[in-house]
């Protein structure tokens, strides 16, 4: 009798390469890609995309650590950037941010990351989506180095960006970004070089950089936990939608830090604190209109952000370095995709500015009040040094442009690997 074999070929799906780099920029890293070198079914928005990327990441991860991709099991690292070259006037390069959730099977793609944002402009140099000529003639002869400035088009919010990103001249004569320098930025552990951010008009002229039409809101916070019943708030969109609220009101300092002790351990582990502080953001996005009900934030968890602000006082940072009370004019807290970040994220920064600058907010007015043209707030790291300018025109306030420093840094260019069936 004749025997059959039994034998069947293994059944499984072989992994494809993609070119990506993975930046660090300011205190966040992500994955970037090159729009043309995703696969084609993701070169457009869609469910194919959004499943490429979570794999990428790592995500959904039960465990909470992204072990099998490139995130770290944090807000500030489950991070991607898609660049593509612009085809509007007066602009380089096209940028599209992902805040890939931890837990869940879902990108956010209603905002900006600030951080990222500094090494899109390095980012963009390297993958050669800038124009050559642009680049050679920001070198300065005299000294083989100069500045190249990189008009950025932020698609996740339409808005204008521009990096004033260092080059230089190398021993082969070939224009490179500088990405090492004695620029030290609080959050990060390493110098590197100093690339100055300038966001353009971060609110439309149309809309209201405070949307309830008041810089300080009686905010009606029932059930969320609070003491109160009504506390006050200032709600801005700018950079990013954010919700200003007194540290003391939320039974805060404004000095916490990731690893402080509450009852059930740091902050980032109180089950109940953290529901509380969502509850607050659900409750402030419906106050803002960003939401219908406050079921609908569960949708979207990057915004808007909830941060607390306090009068300048001194601390410890996490990294042990002394902060003086003398040295900044105010401290705030924030807190990213449900947890409390470790520094701060860029786009709450521009939001810190663009406050502290208008005469009458919570955040102007724990900087001391009075007109401010830059504040130095501390944060969990550290400190930073913010720039801006508000105009109230027709009634209505708007923020003509926002600044900042921050340094970026590639840590890996190649090929990320990822299951062929997983999109």
């Amino acid at each position: 009798m004749a025997q059959t074999n039994s034998k069947s070929k293994p059944s499984f799906a072989p992994q494809i390469s993609v070119p990506a780099t993975y930046m660090r920029g300011g205190t966040s890293k992500g994955t970037f890609f090159k729009l043309s070198d995703l696969p084609e079914c993701c070169q457009v928005a869609g469910k194919s995309r959004d499943n490429f990327l979570l794999r990428v990441i790592g995500s959904p991860d039960p465990y909470g650590k992204q072990i099998d991709g490139l995130g770290n099991g944090s807000s500030s690292t489950s991070k991607t950037v898609i660049l593509s070259a612009s085809d509007r006037p007066d602009h380089d390069v096209n940028y599209l941010f992902g805040q890939v959730n931890i837990a869940k099977p879902m990108i956010d793609w209603a905002g900006n990351c600030g951080n990222l944002t500094a090494a899109v402009g390095a980012c963009a140099i390297n993958m050669g989506l800038v124009d050559a000529d642009k680049i050679d003639n920001s070198i300065d002869e005299d000294v083989d180095s100069g500045i190249c400035e990189v008009r950025i088009w932020q698609e996740n919010i339409g808005k204008t960006i521009i990096a004033h990103v260092p080059v230089y001249k190398d021993a082969n004569n070939k224009v490179q970004v500088q990405e090492t320098g004695d620029f030290e930025l609080d959050g990060v552990t390493f110098p590197a070089a100093e690339v100055k951010i300038e966001f353009i008009d971060p609110v439309d002229a149309t809309s209201d950089m405070f949307p309830t039409g008041n810089l300080v809101d009686d905010f009606d916070v029932t059930d969320c936990g609070l003491n109160a019943d009504s506390v006050k708030a200032t709600f801005i969109s700018a950079g990013i939608p954010t919700i200003f609220m007194k540290a003391e009101d939320l039974g805060f300092t404004g000095t916490e830090l990731q690893g402080d002790i509450n009852s059930d351990g740091d902050i980032n582990s109180d089950g109940e604190l953290l529901a509380k502080l969502e509850k607050i953001r659900a409750t402030g996005g419906v106050a803002m209109g960003l939401f219908k009900d406050v079921s609908e934030a569960q949708t979207s968890q990057h915004i808007p952000k909830v941060a607390w602000v306090g009068a300048a006082q001194s601390y410890t940072a996490s990294s042990g370095k002394s902060v003086d009370a003398e040295e900044i004019d105010l401290v705030v807290r924030a807190m990213s995709m449900g947890q409390l970040h470790h520094a701060m994220m860029g786009t709450a920064a521009v939001a810190i500015a663009a406050a502290a600058t208008t005469q009458g907010t919570l955040v102007n007015q724990a900087a001391g009040a009075g007109e401010l043209t830059e504040v130095r707030f501390g944060h969990p790291s550290g400190t930073l040094l913010v720039g801006g300018k508000t105009e109230l025109v027709d009634g209505r306030w708007q923020a003509k442009k926002v600044s900042m420093s921050r340094s970026a840094r590639r840590i890996m260019v190649g090929e990320v690997f990822v299951p062929a069936d997983a999109f």
